[in-house]
């Protein structure tokens, strides 16, 4: 895996933080306490955030990941080039399992960078985050 955890200099787009900042000061983690906004930019250029929405049933809860998936596929676009995703974790926490796929599904060589507000980071592509993601073919 050549995921890599990066210091507080890395270079991050400025735009997709601010976007995943914003989408984090609107999660709705009433249960968890666990905040997460995260922004992508979709192969147009456009700008889709989302944050975790948890649900009093667990399983129905949302991940900021797949919110954002959700808002651009909605919109759209088949596709993204960048993702950040912000926490105030330490070290940075980065997509869970499902949302992997998730991102996979769209996007398997777009960057990924996981951020916290110290600035940490961890970075690298969503097939780094997901070897051997699974994929079916379709026309």
């Amino acid at each position: 895996m050549t995921q890599q955890q990066t210091p507080a200099s890395t270079t991050i787009d400025p735009e997709l933080l601010s976007a995943a900042r914003q989408a984090f000061a609107n999660a709705y983690a009433p249960y968890s306490a666990f905040q997460v906004g995260a922004a992508l930019r979709g192969i147009s250029g456009r700008i889709y955030s989302g944050a975790n929405v948890e649900n009093a049933s667990y399983g129905l809860g949302r991940c900021a990941e797949q919110s954002a998936i959700q808002a651009m596929a909605s919109a759209g676009e088949r596709g993204f080039t960048a993702l950040v995703v912000y926490t105030e974790a330490s070290p940075p926490a980065s997509p869970c399992g499902a949302c992997r796929q998730i991102l996979f599904e769209f996007s398997p060589e777009a960057s990924v960078v996981c951020v916290n507000a110290q600035g940490e980071s961890v970075t690298g592509s969503v097939a780094d985050f997901l070897p051997h993601g699974f994929r079916l073919e379709h026309g």
